[in-house]
């Protein structure tokens, strides 16, 4: 299916199923929210960066105005609905302050591996407690898919857009695996010099070695 969205460029990634809000200040996107709310169609976040647009993105429903501000700025709460890819970006729309594209939207196979997906979860469980900090996911383990936790596994924005363009979710529990598998002894070697940085300059107790 192909059709024309108004889009909102952000220097995020969003996936399907992901809640975002957003405070909304500039005169365009304004237009652009209020539009939206008062017919009921959905906008398109296709993520920014290096100051560049890419052709992949989100498809966003919005699910409350949150606050009215005075000066017309605005608090939303905003949900991801698919994926979307770029086939033409429209910079001027007629009577619109905001730009908007032509798109369609891939098959994304959904259906993963659950125990594939486990061995993930638990990676990133360990990758948080070696960190120490704490996250909720708001859904139990065994029913948390890719989608659910890759903004938790330490990605860059590229990497993270890297796996917005995986339509397969095997696919992407796969990368996030090799991800934190590539990262946790990284880690393991940083705390080893963190170690080896406290001892340094201290009378050490060793014992002399035997020849």
């Amino acid at each position: 299916m192909t059709n024309f969205i108004p889009i909102f460029p952000l220097g995020v990634v969003v996936y399907p199923g992901e809640e975002l809000n957003l405070h909304i200040f500039e005169p365009r996107y304004k237009q652009l929210i209020q539009e939206c709310s008062k017919t009921g169609k959905q906008f398109g976040i296709p993520a920014v960066i290096n100051d560049k647009v890419n052709d992949m993105g989100t498809l966003m429903e919005i699910k409350e105005i949150s606050k009215l501000h005075d000066n017309g700025e605005m608090d939303i709460k905003t949900r991801g609905i698919k994926v979307f890819r770029i086939l033409e970006v429209v910079k001027e729309i007629p009577g619109k302050l905001y730009s908007g594209a032509i798109v369609n939207y891939p098959h994304n196979e959904e259906s993963g591996n659950r125990a594939l997906m486990i061995t993930v979860v638990r990676a990133i469980r360990e990758l948080h407690a070696f960190l120490k900090v704490s996250k909720d996911f708001k859904k139990p383990d065994e029913d948390l898919w890719s989608y659910d936790v890759a903004h938790h596994a330490g990605l860059s924005l590229e990497e993270e857009y890297e796996l917005l363009q995986l339509l397969h979710e095997l696919q992407r529990q796969e990368y996030l695996k090799r991800h934190i598998a590539k990262v946790l002894p990284m880690l393991g070697e940083m705390e080893t010099l963190k170690e080896r940085v406290k001892l340094n300059g201290h009378f050490k107790n060793l014992s002399g070695f035997d020849l």
